[in-house]
């Protein structure tokens, strides 16, 4: 397996490890304090601290696993992966936008608005990794 295969395959387990727990508990109980209600903003910080330290981790743990791989430049077949999989997560994520900034502040408000905004740039993350990893498996661009 490619180094920035395992580099897609970390960020899209982490994502799902910080954050899937983060939206079925605000889907489950969501909030009802005024903003700034400082719990929820605590509950998300915790989620993304997590993120970020199984990134950290994670990356840091490759890059001594594979000192060569990890200083190799990516080649043309790693940028046009890189390639397709930016252009197709920034249509979810302009998609999303639109709904979140054009559709939404006209029926929700508040943290659901918020959280909407958070699963939106979630969402275009986990295309942005999965087309990664199915093209790199796929062997194809």
């Amino acid at each position: 397996m490619a180094f920035r295969e395992k580099i897609a395959w970390l960020s899209l387990g982490s994502i799902a490890i910080a954050f899937i727990p983060y939206f079925i508990w605000v889907s489950i109980s969501p909030p009802t304090n005024p903003l700034p209600d400082f719990d929820s903003m605590r509950l998300f910080a915790a989620a993304a601290v997590t993120q970020m330290i199984l990134l950290g981790g994670g990356h840091i743990w490759l890059r001594m696993r594979m000192p060569d791989e990890a200083r190799t430049p990516a080649d043309e077949r790693d940028r046009a992966i890189a390639h397709r999989a930016v252009a197709l997560a920034y249509y979810v994520l302009i998609s999303g936008v639109i709904l979140v900034g054009c559709v939404l502040p006209f029926t929700k408000n508040g943290w659901a608005l918020i959280n909407a905004a958070v699963a939106v740039i979630v969402i275009a993350e986990l295309v942005h990794y999965g087309v990664s990893v199915w093209c790199y498996r796929r062997g194809t661009v």
